[in-house]
């Protein structure tokens, strides 16, 4: 066992308690007020200046110690989901309607505890810049971190983060370089038409039927319009529209998950969908309004800074529990905001891949989801010996 994951598993026990105290107090985007409290005052202990309110909950800790010049970016959420737990365990969410169903409780702990082993026992030199970042969870925390000043008054020369995956086996540590995660934008269309009685359709404009042809004409985008080997996809989750059986309604309304792993497949997403929806809408004497609203960028890890991950993960945990280049996922993750400014790698640590006692199996963002407790030593080790290697003495 290497000896930085000895020494972080013996401090193992007090972080797994803070992340278990994380997961009973869940809190949304832009509201983890008592989560950034407990992440400062940890900080401050630990000799971190301590830099508070970028992105309004977010919270920036920065050592310095040595005369090296380069400065090094490690970054963690924060927030929780709007999901009702159902778990059952001791620390289960008290906040009804509010649970860690990602997995944020343990990024934050995996990351404190490698802030206490840095400060205290660390051999480096130059500046650490840990980021505890707010409201990943669609609200674009790491945007608004940015456009406060995050990369201004704490420049880095490579950044990271980690995200715990379920599927993979606990512990095993897993990167990709290029197009690691997919965009993901959000998009409404509104279908309007002339509404009147049901049995006199002739003398109305029916949205609902629009709005079906629109549906059934999106899948052709895909399909039809996207390069075969390239990934998209194009789910309406909503489509909402009258309430009588005899009322043709004035109105439809579709709402869309559109998302890629490649920028010009994005631009071509946008441009067929607006272009289909009114040419559609046109033909059935009736128009459509399209609010297309980009949401996080394709995330994009950079090939010296995951190569470097790679190096760093096989020290720790051996070759034989590092994966290289797996398939991309089409999840989103706000941290592509930050790999596009500063060069840095995005990778996961695996959560459970359901042998054992299956712990650490179930997906997130379902209400059955836990952390895995296992992954703090593991993780804030990684973290640890990242940066001595980054930032040599």
């Amino acid at each position: 066992m290497h000896d930085k994951l000895q020494a972080l598993q013996a401090q193992a026990d007090e972080f797994i308690a803070v992340r278990r105290d994380i997961h009973k107090h869940p809190e949304m985007g832009y509201k983890e007020y008592r989560t950034s409290d407990l992440v400062a005052e940890q900080l401050e202990k630990w000799g971190y200046a301590v830099t508070r309110g970028l992105g309004g909950t977010g919270v920036v800790g920065q050592l310095k110690r040595g005369t090296g010049g380069k400065a090094l970016g490690l970054r963690a959420d924060m927030d929780a989901l709007p999901i009702d737990e159902a778990t059952g365990l001791p620390y289960a969410s008290c906040n009804t309607g509010i649970m860690h169903a990602c997995g944020h409780d343990g990024h934050t702990a995996m990351l404190l505890a490698a802030a206490k082993h840095i400060a205290q026992k660390a051999t480096f030199s130059g500046t650490v810049n840990l980021i505890f970042q707010p409201a990943e969870e669609g609200l674009g925390g790491a945007k608004k971190m940015m456009e406060d000043g995050l990369f201004k008054q704490f420049p880095c020369d490579a950044i990271f983060g980690m995200h715990n995956m379920p599927g993979h086996p606990q512990g095993h540590l897993v990167m990709r370089d290029g197009a690691a995660m997919a965009s993901s934008d959000n998009v409404t269309i509104t279908v309007e038409g002339t509404g009147g009685h049901g049995a006199v359709p002739h003398r109305s404009a029916d949205p609902v039927v629009a709005a079906s042809a629109i549906v059934m004409g999106l899948q052709s985008i895909v399909a039809r319009n996207v390069d075969p080997q390239e990934m998209a996809v194009i789910t309406v989750g909503a489509f909402n529209a009258g309430v009588a059986n005899n009322v043709i309604p004035q109105s439809a309304t579709l709402r869309l998950s559109v998302r890629a792993l490649n920028r010009e497949v994005r631009e071509l997403l946008e441009k067929r969908i607006t272009d289909l929806a009114h040419a559609q809408a046109q033909s059935y004497g009736v128009r459509a309004h399209i609010d297309y609203k980009r949401g996080y960028p394709v995330l994009v890890n950079h090939m010296a800074e995951t190569d470097f991950v790679q190096q760093v993960a096989e020290e720790l945990v051996g070759k034989d529990r590092v994966v290289r280049n797996p398939r991309a996922l089409t999840g989103s993750e706000d941290f592509a905001f930050m790999l596009e400014e500063v060069p840095g790698c995005y990778l996961l640590i695996g959560n459970g891949d359901g042998s054992g006692d299956g712990h650490g199996a179930c997906m997130v963002h379902n209400p059955g989801y836990d952390f895995n407790d296992d992954n703090v030593a593991v993780g804030s080790a990684f973290w640890s010996l990242l940066v001595e290697r980054f930032l040599p003495a």
